[in-house]
């Protein structure tokens, strides 16, 4: 049951994949039997989704989720770590290989990313995301089974300014004290790369990082 909109905490929404916006084009958009990204339909029983074109215009705090975010300007680097130091919470879901369904074909921007391509930012926090070579396999975090296919690591750097980062389940999750704010970050976007539930554990996936981010900044 989604919950009055007054009852609902804000959510920011950064992402490239179909979760807000279906990709039919404009008359999917108009019509009610658009299938709804199952993701949307979780998120929205708890948060007032406001989904972002860009992030030059942040609030001065809040919650944001990306997830397999465009590449970002020059501009929207310094906003976001802007927005983390001041006290800003953000949850980044990123998969440095992402093998997604699409109606658009390659190099179409219409088409969700990829390839995370977040390098500046990353490093600026004190983390590098790689690629995990291994084959499709299960992991856990938080007491959670995650699926991960052609997913990521993060490993930590000597990059890091003003920040703290501390990995987990082998390098999959990273949580990152960044000022006076902090930043939940997943290294792969298996689970939301289409429209179809990815079990029933997905849900919690997303509720228990968002969680994680909305909390105090605790020594890693």
């Amino acid at each position: 049951m989604v919950a009055p909109a007054e009852k609902r905490e804000p959510l920011l929404l950064f992402t490239s994949l179909p979760i807000y916006w279906s990709e039919g084009g404009v008359g999917d958009l108009l019509s009610s039997t658009a299938p709804v990204h199952w993701a949307r339909t979780a998120l929205e029983t708890r948060y007032d989704l406001t989904p972002l074109d860009t992030l030059t215009a942040l609030p001065e705090n809040g919650v944001l989720l990306m997830a397999q975010p465009r590449a970002l300007s020059g501009d929207e680097n310094v906003a976001l770590d802007d927005f983390v130091r001041r006290g800003g919470r953000v949850v980044m879901i990123v998969d440095p290989m992402l093998d997604v369904h699409s109606a658009y074909g390659f190099g179409d921007r219409r088409r969700p990313e990829a390839i995370s391509m977040l390098s500046p930012i990353l490093g600026r926090w004190g983390l590098r995301l790689v690629h995990d070579d291994r084959e499709a396999h299960e992991a856990s975090w938080n007491g959670v089974t995650i699926p991960v296919e052609e997913g990521g690591l993060f490993e930590l750097t000597d990059t890091g300014h003003d920040s703290r980062c501390h990995l987990s389940s082998g390098g999959l999750v990273a949580r990152c004290n960044v000022g006076a704010g902090k930043v939940m970050l997943l290294a792969d976007a298996t689970f939301l790369a289409d429209g179809d539930h990815a079990g029933q554990a997905a849900d919690t996936v997303l509720f228990d990082l968002i969680d994680a981010a909305s909390t105090p900044p605790s020594a890693p």
